[in-house]
């Protein structure tokens, strides 16, 4: 969620999503789908938008703690916390969004338009913003190296062209998981398209594939949800009591482990131990996502905006030195960011930003392509929960 999401979602791609049979389904997510038509409406689910929203939420919350980790134990302790499972919780909802992409021309056209169009103009423009913001008109443009949240749409587009290939295999997950440990122990991978982090995520991606509407039920029974707060309240002590030690950088993927001063061998035991600990706290975030129509359920329709726009704030807060204001960094301080950052994602995921933005976020370009490349009948996207998004 960057991100795609993730992304986005992430974040919020876009998601083609089910419309009859639950087999069959529709950055961050990735980048959702903002249709204004009635029967698209009324055929979207709430429980993933309000999914979505929530991600993207603690996407835009991740990013604004992170200058607050610095002398903050608490503040540390919600970042990590945060940071085990958003991005994870982004791709594997990315996933589940993609189960119906079979390279048809209208679902190429859907992934052009909502990913990589996107990426190219956004990957753009955050470039040029930091020429300008930090007087360097000589920083350079590179497509194949994402600046800042960016990794997310590369990477979703990477997944979903890959699609055919995981759901053809009996066992895609353990691939998945096994070219994400490939990853996590070859210092030499190198960053281009932040092969890193495509691969580190790639699991959760290829997860959501596999998944139905059935495992999402599971998770309305008060017994998972009750049981969802211990494992909540868990993962927050352990995270505050690791906190002065612990770096957040085994949970970015970008690199491999020998970045963080371990050894190769590391990566066979840390990338199992990681997914199955991002598993279970999204397990448990899902759970207690809300199922009925809230007053930000329409927002999920936005995940890609906020994924994408968000971050021009966020640098903008680096580049100058906003949190340089020592009360900020108090309690109240923390809080106030917070809000802000709660205020400022909601704003971007709005049917007015999406309005001004969309021709940048989802342009339909219908002069680009042939009619033989229109989405079949029946079938809706639905976008990334960046989704962005990370």
């Amino acid at each position: 969620m960057s991100h795609d999401l993730s992304a986005p979602a992430p974040p919020t791609a876009p998601r083609e999503r089910p419309t009859a049979a639950p087999a069959k389904s529709a950055p961050a997510s990735a980048p959702a789908s903002s249709s204004s038509s009635s029967s698209s409406s009324a055929r979207r689910d709430p429980y993933f938008d309000n999914a979505k929203y929530f991600t993207i939420v603690l996407v835009a919350c991740g990013h604004a703690w992170e200058p607050l980790t610095h002398g903050s134990r608490v503040a540390t302790a919600a970042y990590l916390t945060v940071y085990a499972f958003h991005m994870p919780a982004f791709a594997l909802v990315s996933g589940y969004f993609s189960r119906s992409f079979d390279m048809a021309p209208g679902r190429v056209r859907r992934l052009l338009t909502s990913v990589v169009v996107p990426y190219l103009v956004f990957e753009t423009a955050y470039t040029l913003f930091y020429r300008w913001a930090r007087h360097d008109p000589g920083y350079p443009l590179s497509l194949l190296d994402p600046w800042y949240v960016m990794w997310f749409l590369l990477a979703l587009f990477i997944w979903r062209i890959t699609t055919p290939i995981w759901l053809t295999l009996r066992h895609p997950v353990p691939v998945a998981l096994a070219l994400a440990v490939l990853a996590a122990v070859s210092p030499d991978l190198g960053g281009d398209i932040s092969i890193q982090r495509v691969l580190g995520f790639l699991p959760f991606f290829v997860l959501g594939l596999t998944l139905r509407a059935e495992h999402f039920e599971r998770l309305r029974t008060w017994r998972v949800r009750l049981f969802a707060l211990p494992v909540g309240a868990a993962a927050l002590v352990t995270a505050y009591l690791v906190a002065p030690w612990f770096s957040a950088g085994w949970l970015y993927h970008r690199g491999s482990v020998t970045g963080q001063g371990a050894p190769n061998w590391v990566g066979l035991f840390s990338t199992p131990a990681l997914f199955s600990l991002a598993l279970v706290l999204t397990a448990c975030f899902l759970s207690w996502v809300p199922w009925r129509h809230l007053w930000c359920t329409a927002l999920g329709a936005g995940t890609m905006y906020g994924y994408l726009l968000h971050g021009f704030v966020i640098k903008a807060s680096r580049f100058w030195d906003w949190y340089d204001h020592p009360w900020l960094h108090t309690t109240l301080g923390e809080l106030a960011v917070t809000a802000a950052a709660v205020g400022l994602i909601t704003a971007l995921c709005s049917a007015p930003v999406r309005t001004v933005f969309r021709f940048a976020v989802e342009p339909r370009m219908e002069w680009m392509f042939s009619r033989r490349d229109e989405v079949p009948p029946g079938l809706t996207t639905s976008g990334p929960t960046t989704s962005g998004r990370g």
